[in-house]
């Protein structure tokens, strides 16, 4: 099994919306951020979603000489597609840095089973742990009934298996607020050889609830992205278990 960070036991919106018919805003580099409280969304239950598919590319897919024979491909969309464990050993997981207004701060991620509390504090809590990519991926769930305890939460995805495979798998992070459309970003930068990424920043500024794309990707895992923004925990090996969830 691979190893990686588990921690130590102690211490006004802009973006671009979807296709009305899909209800969704999606975060980009250029509209990167939006207002669960203009939205009317900063209550009730916040469900956070990671799903992720490996790319067709992957398995003799769209080549450059594929594309000269039948150029018509150039102008349909990448596909993406199921693959079983025998195709490709990739563990995407989900993961939640937190701090509370009181200044508490930790994680929630599968590592450890540090899975969290939704009506306690951190008021953040993660449901299960999706080895394969299926289709309902991996879910936070974020209590913005207590939005004035949370001061920021940063959701990070990271490869379990130590194999870098960003390149080579299509990731979605999707947000579904209690009200309004949902807010997906997507990871489909390039980065070959990273282990980690910071995807959305999740802020109390100010009584207002936001929501900051980020998409940083890094080559270390947890403790880097902590370094990144300054939490200030302490890291050590983590390990799963064999078990499925």
């Amino acid at each position: 099994m691979g190893f990686f960070d588990g921690l130590w036991p102690g211490r006004a919106a802009d973006f671009d919306s979807g296709n009305a018919a899909s209800n969704a805003i999606e975060l980009t580099k250029r509209h990167s951020q939006v207002s669960l409280t203009k939205q009317d969304a900063a209550t009730g239950h916040l469900r956070i979603n990671l799903t992720w598919r490996m790319r067709t590319s992957d398995f003799g897919g769209d080549s450059r000489e594929s594309l000269l024979r039948h150029p018509l491909k150039a102008l349909r969309p990448p596909e993406v597609v199921g693959h079983s464990q025998s195709m490709v050993n990739v563990d995407l997981d989900l993961g939640c840095l937190y701090e509370l207004a009181d200044g508490t701060k930790g994680v929630v991620q599968p590592l450890g089973g540090l899975l969290g509390e939704i009506n306690a504090a951190p008021f953040v809590k993660l449901s299960g742990d999706d080895r394969f990519g299926s289709a309902s991926g991996e879910t936070i769930y974020v209590n913005l009934d207590h939005r004035d305890s949370i001061k920021r939460l940063l959701v990070f995805v990271y490869i379990y298996d130590q194999t870098p495979a960003f390149d080579r798998t299509h990731a979605i992070v999707t947000l579904y607020p209690s009200n309004g459309p949902r807010i997906e970003i997507g990871l489909d930068e390039r980065h070959p050889q990273a282990r980690s990424c910071a995807v959305v920043m999740i802020e109390n500024v100010k009584g207002e609830m936001m929501v900051r794309r980020e998409v940083r990707f890094v080559y270390g895992f947890q403790a880097e992205l902590d370094r990144l923004y300054g939490w200030g925990l302490q890291w050590g090996r983590g390990y799963k278990t064999k078990a499925g969830r």
